[in-house]
């Protein structure tokens, strides 16, 4: 009898005790602690303790084996934006991590909630020029928010809370953790911390109530104001306090490249993009204004064009939720640090009800508005004989009713699809915005796939572009994606042989892409659906029967070789220099 309450008060003793597991297991319990059901990787040697490990959690954590470790970031970065969550990706030592900061950079500069694992050799091979090893936290520490090389197993889960939490709050970003092999071998107990408090970072604080009233005196003084928002609307969740706050003021919202979709594109209040190739009267508008409220923006040189020339008669509110970028390039006159959405929240609460005096007071403003809008629309000439990329973006449009995720790379087509297809909602446009990289959306588009496989979503790239990762075909392929590819295939690297045309008088050097594979074909090589229109007649049909065959599709559309990009602020000059055709 006495043995019998002995072995209960041990049994009992050791359910209380933390249960002691291998690194490579902490990781994994640790990942399903914060949510995570997808990981997007490539394995070596440095982490195949974790890759072991995995295969007890196949029914938990899915794991989606890449075909390039770029590949594997865009597609946690593509997973990220889709969803809002915070994207995985796992890659080993060496080449391994150098081949995914490219990823993580882009990233970066988007501010894209990542959580990047990488291995590491074991710790006493550290610094021995062991075989694949490389400086992994040295190369990310520019291009990442915070990065750790983890010490040892015991402190493993509280790197992972960690990192997940810097990763997804203030203004995102991504956060890569460095785990030596020895250290996923060895034993600790698994604790997994409740909460993080870390000394000198508190974000989400309230903006300064002040600051606030100040802004919100000056918007109902307004004259010639403009709402200039961005992507930190989208990270914010908070496009249904944006349009509470528009319709309120009866201010034009102009988004960015990265704000495309936190506001109707169709809305009566959207003028449509700024910037470098944003429509003359938003230009025209943020050039005039009195009052820039400036949301979740950075102004960037690609919005802003020559600063000295920015916006000279306004008056600048920048909402930014870091204060690093609050006077970074342009002189706010009331900065609030803050929560693009808590901010705009406090906003509506101290706006008087109806504010019926807004409509009379702007009506010359929005008479000046849409007399540029008049002056120069969104134009180009149709062809009979070679198809448009307008004219494909605009059947995209109609086919897919404005409600696709669609994903691209950077340049012509990129910036035809902002000005051409107006997003109905947020997390929509998946684009390389920052760093602008080519071959950034394939994979990110096959990454908001998986996470949406009841969506369409679409891989919108160039030919150039998407040579560089239409290797991702075969994890398209293998994990029976339900995704469409639209090749917009013009034989050159576009945007570079726009500026060699308009600034180097024509002087086209290695752009031409005179050996291109034959797409249908490549399609067909790795088990997918391959289909071609070269003129305008044939566009609509291989559309409609792309994006209704299932599985995954390639649609090699072969469109006007030298068009250009038009609105066109050339570099250096300010958003009224204007080249319009």
């Amino acid at each position: 009898m006495q043995a019998t309450i002995q072995e209960k008060l041990k049994e009992l003793e050791t359910e209380t005790q933390p249960q002691v597991m291998r690194g490579a297991r902490i990781l994994c319990e640790a990942l399903l602690r914060e949510g995570v059901d997808t990981i997007f990787g490539y394995p070596g040697g440095a982490v195949l303790h974790i890759y072991n490990e995995l295969v007890g959690f196949d029914d938990r954590l899915r794991h989606v084996l890449a075909r390039h470790e770029q590949g594997a970031i865009h597609m946690a970065e593509g997973y990220a934006k889709a969803t809002g969550r915070v994207g995985v990706a796992l890659v080993t030592s060496g080449p391994g991590a150098t081949n995914a900061v490219t990823g993580i950079a882009d990233a970066y500069m988007d501010s894209t909630p990542l959580v990047v694992i990488t291995g590491q050799v074991p710790r006493k091979m550290i610094g021995t020029d062991a075989f694949q090893e490389i400086d992994t936290v040295g190369i990310t520490r520019p291009c990442t928010k915070y990065n750790y090389l983890v010490q040892n197993a015991g402190e493993l889960a509280a790197v992972v809370k960690e990192a997940f939490y810097i990763a997804s709050t203030g203004r995102p970003g991504p956060v890569v953790i460095d785990i030596p092999k020895d250290v996923t071998a060895e034993t600790a107990p698994f604790v997994y911390p409740e909460s993080v408090k870390l000394r000198g970072y508190r974000p989400g604080l309230p903006a300064d109530v002040d600051q606030v009233r100040r802004a919100v005196d000056r918007l109902l003084s307004a004259k010639r104001p403009i709402l200039y928002v961005g992507g930190g609307i989208i990270h914010a969740n908070a496009s249904s306090e944006l349009m509470e706050l528009a319709e309120r003021l009866h201010f034009p919202v102009t988004p960015t490249l990265m704000g495309l979709g936190c506001f109707p594109s169709g809305h009566p209040l959207s003028p449509g993009m700024l910037g470098m190739h944003g429509t003359y009267w938003a230009n025209m508008a943020i050039s005039e204004a009195d009052v820039i409220v400036a949301i979740g923006v950075r102004f960037d040189d690609r919005v802003t064009g020559a600063l000295d020339k920015f916006a000279p008669h306004a008056e600048t509110i920048h909402v930014g939720v870091d204060t690093s970028s609050l006077n970074k390039n342009v002189r706010a006159h009331i900065p609030i640090l803050g929560d693009a959405r808590s901010v705009m929240r406090q906003m509506l609460e101290m706006l008087p009800e109806g504010n019926a005096d807004a409509r009379e007071r702007l009506a010359p403003w929005w008479d000046q508005i849409r007399q540029w809008s008049e002056h120069a629309p969104l134009s180009y000439e149709q062809s009979e004989s070679v198809i448009k990329p307008q004219y494909l973006v605009q059947q995209l449009y109609e086919l897919t009713e404005g409600d696709a995720i669609i994903a691209t790379d950077v340049g012509q087509h990129q910036m035809w699809l902002a000005q051409h297809y107006p997003f109905n909602g947020p997390r929509q446009s998946l684009t390389s915005g920052g760093l602008g990289t080519m071959g950034f959306g394939f994979p990110a588009a096959l990454g908001a796939q998986l996470a949406f496989p009841e969506r369409q979503v679409i891989a919108f790239v160039g030919d150039g572009g998407f040579q560089m990762t239409a290797q991702e075909l075969a994890t398209a392929v293998q994990y029976r994606a339900n995704i469409k590819i639209i090749v917009m295939n013009n034989g050159y690297l576009g945007m570079v042989r726009q500026w060699q045309e308009i600034f180097y008088d024509r002087n086209y050097s290695s752009v031409q892409m005179e050996c291109s594979p034959d797409f249908v074909k490549l399609a067909e090589a790795y088990g997918a659906a391959g289909l071609r229109a070269t003129r305008p007649d044939e566009l609509r049909q291989v559309l409609e029967a792309g994006l209704a065959t299932p599985g995954v599709v390639v649609m090699d559309i072969q469109v006007a070789q030298e068009e250009n990009v038009f609105p066109m602020v050339p570099s250096g000059a300010g958003l009224k220099e204007m080249v319009l055709s």
